[in-house]
């Protein structure tokens, strides 16, 4: 039942760890290298690059609800909800 997720490759789930400037202020990002693919994609499918897409959604995400609590589960969250539309289209 299984063999379709625990047959995927392991590079999937293996973390990567970015840096970059949020507002400003340098910090760190460590996501799971499918996520950054696909971050990567909505990046190039908005014409900008990664960095500056999610430097962009946080300044949404705090003018909008405040500081994200938690931001790599948003980033994992926006993945899904960008793979959920494709789904829909």
């Amino acid at each position: 039942m299984c063999q379709m997720f625990a047959g995927q490759a392991q590079s999937n789930y293996e973390f990567q760890t970015r840096s970059l400037r949020l507002n400003g202020q340098c910090t760190s990002v460590r996501l799971e290298k499918k996520f950054w693919d696909i971050l990567d994609e909505i990046a190039t499918g908005e014409d900008t690059s990664t960095p500056l897409f999610i430097s962009t959604l946080h300044s949404e995400v705090v003018s909008l609800h405040g500081e994200a609590k938690n931001f790599a589960s948003l980033l994992r969250c926006t993945c899904l909800v960008y793979k959920e539309k494709q789904l829909t289209v």
